[in-house]
């Protein structure tokens, strides 16, 4: 289990469940429309025992923006950026959910939206 700082436990009931164990917060905006908050996917590839000792290169990232739950009378946009590696001829991705199938909507965000009230 991770150690999270007083300040990352309270960020952590704002943002979808394990973010922080995969990201970092890399910047904020406010203003008075929307909230903007990127995160950077943490430089820890997903080895298996297979990749032991091969060199990994950094792919780079991809960004991926989601709608998550207003903030504060806001409209809460979340960037993820998301890493990959190469390994040898693969390519290396961890697999995180972080929308809702079809939708730019993060996931919870997207069920909570679809339910009839």
């Amino acid at each position: 289990m991770m150690k999270l700082t007083p300040e990352q436990q309270a960020l952590s009931c704002f943002l979808p469940e394990d973010t922080l164990k995969y990201f970092d917060v890399v910047s904020s905006q406010r203003n008075a429309e929307c909230l903007r908050i990127t995160l950077e996917e943490k430089n820890d590839p997903p080895l298996e025992e297979r990749h032991r000792g091969m060199p990994v290169e950094s792919l780079g990232f991809q960004d991926i923006s989601v709608t998550d739950f207003p903030a504060r009378g806001r409209k809460t946009l979340l960037t993820f950026r998301r890493r990959r590696w190469r390994v040898g001829r693969e390519i290396l991705k961890r697999r995180i959910t972080l929308c809702a199938p079809g939708t730019r909507l993060e996931e919870e965000f997207g069920l909570f939206l679809k339910t009839d009230s």
